[in-house]
């Protein structure tokens, strides 16, 4: 009887490994792929992800099947969000055959923002870093890079018109509940800043946003501590790590400062 191709082929990554070493984590590293993902009740959005994927092999173990990796993905029913990540790192460790594992993927992720006066709408851009880690629990942290605007206090009261401001980069790693969305996080975030940036703005908009900022001046130590309490605050999230990056306008060096509870 001739068997299929697949039957004749020997299975080389499942043949015993003498050394006896456990590996913590094998599998593959910066895959591109297109996926959908989902943070609301509206409908998935395709998002192009750099993906992180690995599992924890036995010790008597040879190798793992890197293209199981791929076939987790182009599953039909493959959408991410935060709620639906448990279930797929379930998949994942019983098509791999593990007991630990980790996923991450890196995207860009895009809101459609309302200018605050003349309401013309247009799209910001804030990269997000999703990541599931499984050892005897399932961990669930989120990384959003979020741009905003802060203006120097110290300027604003010395200065006898005017103010020095800077576009700011925040980022949050934090570990978050499946209940939370991306956009609620990142609203949350901009609420803190001097002001939140917008894709598109007419006249009036650019004299709000700037008298807005003028009149919420804050220096990066306040930006990371309002934008800790807001978290702190919330139900949703157990542990946090802010940091805040200004590129400043008037000097050669960027203000810098982080609060670390993760």
């Amino acid at each position: 009887m001739n068997l299929p191709l697949t039957h004749r082929l020997e299975d080389v990554q499942n043949t015993p490994d003498k050394r006896q070493l456990i590996i913590d984590k094998v599998g593959i590293k910066s895959l591109r792929y297109p996926v959908l993902f989902q943070s609301t009740t509206e409908t998935p959005i395709r998002v192009v992800a750099e993906f992180n994927m690995y599992v924890h092999l036995a010790a008597d173990v040879k190798g793992t099947h890197m293209s199981r990796f791929i076939e987790l993905l182009e599953r039909p029913d493959a959408i991410f969000s935060l709620s639906n990540m448990p279930a797929f790192m379930t998949d994942m460790l019983e098509l791999l055959g593990a007991k630990q594992g980790h996923v991450s993927l890196r995207f860009p992720y895009f809101i459609s923002k309302t200018a605050p006066v003349s309401g013309v709408k247009s799209f910001m851009d804030y990269d997000i870093t999703l990541t599931a880690d499984y050892t005897d629990k399932l961990e669930l942290t989120v990384k959003a890079e979020i741009p905003v605007t802060s203006l120097c206090p110290c300027s604003k009261k010395i200065s006898d018109y005017g103010a020095h401001n800077q576009r700011s980069l925040v980022s949050v790693e934090a570990r978050i509940s499946e209940e939370m969305t991306l956009d609620a996080l990142i609203q949350l975030i901009e609420e803190q800043a001097s002001s939140q940036l917008y894709g598109l703005l007419k006249r009036p908009d650019e004299k709000y946003v700037t008298e807005f900022a003028y009149d919420n001046p804050k220096f990066v130590e306040d930006l990371v501590r309002d934008i800790a309490v807001a978290l702190a605050q919330q139900d949703t999230v157990s542990g946090f790590r802010v940091e805040c990056e200004n590129f400043e306008s008037i000097h050669n060096h960027s203000a810098y400062a982080v609060i670390d509870q993760l």
